[in-house]
């Protein structure tokens, strides 16, 4: 048998289908056409240069040319053509791999060169960075499992340095939390810091969410009580939040004037950790289930998927804002 009759073909969805409804019309005639040949993935570093040669292009329709770069995603080399000037508009990753090299050859590439592996990343999350990228939209999520595949897309923006697609998740996120009025639960914030660097804008909104849900608390869920005994970064970074706040000095009690109120409750005790109970009585402050399968206390190591996760909820006795 010929080596070519061999190969498993994988049947595809056109893009356009990818895109939420309300844009899809538009983009029917614009897309390329969703192939299903499944080839070995490609899979040379990118060099990474500061300045890109990239054209000047202002309206999205001069992205849309026939110029056409084949990504295969995961194991199973999953195929995504894609306008190559709109992938290298929105990724400077991807335009050091394609619009430097063409610059070097003088556009003498073969066709074969225009193809680029990732078999380490999921194929979801890329399809919904493709679908921003015809759409420039993001599906709101509906619960907080939803959050799941928003922060691995997050994690694949920053990895392509797509800065407007890494700010446009962090807004979704932040307004999921802010509207259903829950805070980031332990095992989200844990994924995230082990997967970015400092100074991320994502850990950053997250981290700086806690130190609210801590400051407002009275008492400390005990596994954030034992997450920060163990990660002094994130305790460090809570501290720098609560900085960022810029309190005005006379809000702030002062434990050295031994005429006000010092900060401690009444029996002259710091705020309790609060002590372990079954998971079934919700000690995380969690409103799904996905809480119930992340372990005691989830403070010793970090999740490995983004689907492990949970929300801590507003405190109902929490001051107006």
């Amino acid at each position: 048998m010929a080596a070519t009759e061999q190969k498993k073909e994988k049947k595809e969805k056109p893009l356009n289908e990818y895109v939420d409804p309300p844009h899809r019309s538009a983009l029917i005639s614009t897309l390329p056409a969703h192939g299903t040949a499944i080839r070995k993935s490609h899979c040379a570093k990118p060099t990474h240069h500061s300045i890109l040669n990239l054209p000047s292009l202002t309206h999205p329709s001069r992205l849309l040319t026939h110029s056409i770069v084949d990504i295969y995603v995961g194991p199973e080399s999953t195929h995504w053509p894609i306008h190559e000037k709109l992938l290298c508009y929105h990724s400077p990753f991807f335009a050091s791999i394609f619009y430097n090299d063409k610059d070097k050859k003088s556009n003498s590439r073969s066709s074969s060169s225009k193809s680029y592996g990732l078999p380490d990343d999921d194929d979801h999350p890329f399809e919904l960075l493709v679908g921003w990228l015809y759409s420039r939209a993001i599906r709101e999520p509906k619960e907080e499992k939803d959050l799941g595949s928003l922060l691995d897309l997050y994690l694949l923006a920053d990895k392509f340095e797509m800065a407007k697609l890494a700010d446009d998740v962090v807004s979704v996120v932040r307004d999921f939390y802010h509207s259903t009025g829950t805070y980031p639960g332990l095992r989200r914030v844990q994924y995230i810091y082990s997967n970015t660097d400092d100074d991320n804008v994502m850990r950053e909104m997250m981290v700086g969410s806690i130190a609210r849900y801590l400051a407002l608390g009275d008492t400390i869920p005990n596994h954030w009580a034992k997450a920060l005994r163990r990660n002094g970064q994130l305790a460090l970074d809570i501290i720098r939040s609560v900085q960022e706040w810029h309190l005005e000095p006379r809000v702030v009690p002062d434990p050295r004037d031994p005429s006000a109120d010092r900060g401690r409750l009444g029996n002259g005790a710091f705020s309790a950790v609060e002590d372990e109970r079954p998971r079934s009585q919700g000690t995380d402050g969690d409103n799904t289930t996905a809480s119930a399968q992340t372990g005691t206390d989830g403070a010793d190591t970090a999740p490995t998927s983004a689907d492990e996760g949970e929300s801590e909820r507003e405190k109902e006795d929490k001051p107006s804002q």
